[in-house]
């Protein structure tokens, strides 16, 4: 593993729309390590286990099994500790044994970090997000913006901003990215205002702002406690005198030229060194992680890999664009042991008769020589190992409606891998049907008539005698006679 390859990993459960969020820190993580010299790249969910990993969002979940194989730094950007966010026990646990990197030193405290493997960094001005077409601050259409997560709190002080004569934009929750940071260049300013009663400076939020060439106004308690870049930047204000604020400060002739003193300040502060600190600090915690670069062997494997990448198995795809762990197409022939290597999974052997658990969620539509694939399905499987299948019922309105479809299921379609196993060439292992649902399009347990998908459980099992017999006299062959010595 290169010293200097680090990996950025956002976590998102499929769907998750809120984790988008945490492209705004990654990106700023990667402008610092690059300036560090560092290789760095981002990804969703994936994992590399030829880098250090910086892991944000693990508060969703995370399974710490990951952690003896990849090198993780768990970047903490939630507010914890009394009146902070709610987060599991498990989350927790997971940064009071793990390399962290945290914005705030109060957030220590409640996971009861050690001083040695955290390390606090702060955001500062992102120079690749200023725009040359920026208009200027006087000219802005919208008064006021606000975006993030509403409650009761925040709602008072906006209703408080508007009473006081200015107009404000709220931005629906789930906008990320540049359709987001658009508004915000249409802003005279950004207001910013605590969520939890920890009121912790959202430092996170307002950099971006900042960044893009928008002034920030702030809410600022006796807990606010920001970072020095933020002290000379940000216009503050206390949280009774917020509606005064506005009332006699935004539409005032001297508010643009202030705002631009306050983004030229802003603009000259740098904090490279909080970054270096903190490459440095995970480069000697993984130095001597020698252990890691065993071969693997999984014993659960997932077909198919895109949105619905699931770490800790392997994942394996046909496409590249799917960013699976290793690019591995099961309808062709599988000489086993097979011997794989993967940037994101490191070596990586599959044997015959080694997998728990095999999920192919809407794959087998899509596959052509599907008889290979189950046949090199049966193979990887323990006894008694399971195969879960999720596919598009026949009867459904949307069964054909992907192009790339071949193909769709409906009852039948198991009986040649479990009853009639010899058509498919297999003799003394065969499928039994475990279990069979129908799926609405929600992927709800209903009724045959309402079927958009099905989910069929499968387990490998080992032929009785009486089928093997049955299996002679069905196939062409005998199904092998053995070669009696002369």
């Amino acid at each position: 593993m290169s010293s200097t390859r680090i990996h950025l990993c956002i976590l998102q459960p499929t769907g998750h729309i809120p984790a988008l969020g945490f492209l705004d820190q990654a990106r700023f993580f990667r402008y610092q390590f690059r300036r560090l010299g560092a290789d760095v790249t981002i990804g969703k969910n994936r994992l590399r286990h030829d880098a250090i990993n910086f892991v944000f969002g693990a508060h969703v979940g995370f399974d710490s099994s990951l952690t003896p194989r990849y090198r993780c730094v768990f970047v903490n950007l939630e507010q914890l500790g009394e009146n902070g966010a709610t987060v599991s026990p498990d989350y927790l646990r997971l940064l009071a044994t793990s390399p962290v990197v945290d914005y705030d030193e109060r957030n220590v405290l409640a996971y009861g970090g050690k001083s040695d493997d955290v390390s606090l960094v702060s955001f500062a001005y992102a120079p690749y997000l200023a725009g040359a077409n920026t208009s200027a601050i006087e000219q802005r259409p919208t008064d006021v913006l606000f975006f993030g997560s509403m409650n009761e709190r925040r709602l008072k002080l906006l209703q408080e901003i508007e009473a006081a004569g200015c107009k404000v934009s709220v931005l629906p929750f789930g906008i990320f990215g540049p359709e987001r940071d658009e508004e915000i260049r249409r802003a005279k300013a950004v207001f910013n205002c605590h969520f939890y009663d920890s009121a912790r400076f959202e430092q996170a939020r307002v950099f971006q702002c900042l960044s893009l060439g928008t002034p920030v106004i702030s809410e600022r308690t006796a807990s606010t406690a920001p970072a020095p870049q933020f002290e000379d930047s940000v216009f503050w204000v206390q949280t009774e005198n917020v509606g005064d604020f506005f009332q006699r400060e935004l539409h005032s002739s001297s508010f643009a030229g202030k705002a631009r003193e306050r983004l030229k300040a802003f603009a000259d502060h740098d904090v490279l060194d909080q970054y270096a600190a903190a490459l440095e600090k995970a480069q000697r915690h993984f130095a001597d992680r020698t252990f890691l670069s065993g071969v693997w062997h999984p014993e659960r494997l997932h077909i198919g890999s895109g949105k619905d990448y699931m770490p800790g198995w392997l994942n394996l795809d046909v496409l590249a664009r799917a960013e699976p762990d290793v690019l591995l197409d099961l309808c062709a022939p599988l000489t086993l042991p097979a011997r794989l290597d993967s940037a994101l999974a490191g070596p990586v052997e599959l044997r015959a008769d080694s997998v728990d658990f095999i999920y192919a969620n809407n794959v087998l539509e899509h596959v052509g020589d599907l008889v290979q694939l189950m046949t090199n399905c049966l193979r990887l499987l323990k006894m008694d190992g399971q195969m879960l299948i999720e596919v598009p019922y026949e009867k459904a309105p949307g069964a054909w409606q992907d192009p790339t479809h071949v193909r769709a299921f409906n009852e039948n379609s198991w009986i040649y891998y479990a009853d009639w196993f010899w058509y498919v060439g297999w003799f003394e292992t065969r499928f039994t049907v475990v279990s069979q649902d129908y799926l609405d399009g929600k992927l709800a347990n209903t009724t045959i008539e309402h079927a958009h998908f099905m989910r069929v459980r499968l387990q490998k099992m080992q032929t009785t005698a009486k089928e093997r017999a049955l299996a002679r006299a069905m196939c062409p062959d005998f199904c092998g006679i053995p070669e009696d010595a002369i």
